[in-house]
């Protein structure tokens, strides 16, 4: 009896700036979902639905999250992040209390995806670049990465602590070696920012693959079925 070939499935990600796509007039600010396709095989579509400055509310509240699920399938996945944008106390189409609206609106997507028999996956946000005097890489996204965590262990959720990975990564390379992941450039170094900049939020593509490295790394730990579609060298 033949072989059945492998089902193709679709992971779409919610998110903001630091996972999504970003034009060639933008390079090297690149998003980490923009590279996750690179490390799966042809079986895997990635949906990069992330947009810049957005929080778990204001992707919803602008339809973003319906878009997914007008199309997500049984078996595909719903990778989501967010909390950059949820802090942003000044700008309430942005804001979500930790403890409260965050998990409410989180919630949805879990919900949601459910419904679809999709497979909702939390992802805590990716660590902005900030050291202590005495070097140590320091948390900058407060209470929201624990707060995912306790929804996912609420709500049954695998999640991907990718906040706790990343801390340990800009801890192992170092204050001056964590800045070549960032958008830290000098005047200059490339086309498209000539007067330089010192963004310690976003990243430029090699920074993009390393975080994209350990949402794979995550994925693993996880046994999720779609790891089987990790490629060799990413494994």
């Amino acid at each position: 009896m033949a072989e059945q070939a492998p089902k193709p499935v679709t992971i779409y990600l919610a998110g903001d700036s630091t996972v999504s796509d970003y034009p060639s007039s933008l390079f090297p600010r690149t998003g980490w979902g923009q590279v996750l396709p690179t490390m799966l095989d042809q079986q895997v579509t990635v949906q990069n639905f992330a947009k810049r400055g957005r929080s778990s509310k204001s992707f919803i509240h602008e339809g973003r999250l319906n878009w997914i699920l007008n199309s997500i399938q049984k078996g595909d996945y719903l990778f989501i992040q967010f909390g950059h944008n949820d802090e942003k106390v000044r700008y309430p189409n942005l804001y979500t209390n930790p403890n409260t609206a965050y998990k409410i609106y989180l919630k949805q997507y879990i919900d949601g995806a459910r419904k679809k028999g999709a497979f909702p996956i939390l992802v805590t946000p990716v660590q902005r670049m900030s050291f202590s005097n005495d070097g140590r890489a320091l948390d900058t996204h407060g209470r929201y990465p624990e707060a995912m965590k306790a929804l996912a262990k609420e709500e049954n959720v695998p999640v991907i602590d990718l906040a706790a990975k990343s801390r340990r990564l800009y801890q192992q390379l170092g204050t001056d070696n964590t800045k070549k992941l960032f958008l830290w450039l000098k005047a200059g170094q490339y086309p498209n920012y000539p007067q330089g900049v010192k963004d310690p939020t976003h990243f430029q593509e090699y920074g993009a693959e390393h975080i994209a490295k350990l949402v794979i790394e995550g994925i693993e730990e996880l046994h999720l079925p779609i790891e089987n579609h990790i490629l060799a060298k990413y494994r």
